[in-house]
């Protein structure tokens, strides 16, 4: 499945440039809608479920995942709040360690690598904190994590 920004994007490259090309793009994508093979909020709530059930993705990741593949904001509004309303997101980020055999952190670098680990897996900072603690994990270690997020980065 593809978006209609996915779709527009493979199309142009074969296309005649111009109008002319634009108007065979656009005959297409309208036939797919009218056949029902095209559509993006489909393709947003089938995307969504699977991320959330199979991946264990927090709301965050997919949220980032879809305005990429081009789906309108609104829409990823509305999809994200029905698919994660009832959803624990401690749980489901207990889920992702378990699915990815993440283990309880040992010391300061295991701990750094769980909480990026779950940031880049969508989840908010404060459930990971709740996660953290509940493992058990030293107070100066998480301040120490919260002192390298503020720091400014050398690029």
């Amino acid at each position: 499945m593809r978006t209609e920004v996915e779709l527009r994007r493979l199309m142009k490259t074969r296309v005649e440039p111009g109008e002319r090309g634009e108007a065979v793009i656009a005959a297409a994508i309208a036939r797919l809608k009218e056949y029902g093979y095209l559509d993006d909020a489909a393709f947003a709530e089938t995307y969504t479920r699977l991320r959330q059930e199979n991946e264990k993705l927090g709301q965050r990741r997919v949220r980032q995942n879809l305005q990429q593949k081009g789906i309108a904001s609104a829409l990823i509004t509305e999809t994200l709040e029905s698919r994660y309303a009832g959803t624990d997101e401690e749980a489901l980020a207990r889920q992702h360690l378990e699915r990815k055999r993440i283990r309880k952190p040992e010391n300061e670098k295991d701990t750094a690598r769980v909480m990026r680990r779950l940031v880049a897996a969508g989840f908010s900072t404060g459930v990971i904190y709740k996660i953290l603690r509940q493992w058990d994990v030293p107070d100066d270690t998480l301040a120490a994590l919260d002192n390298l997020a503020d720091e400014p980065r050398e690029e």
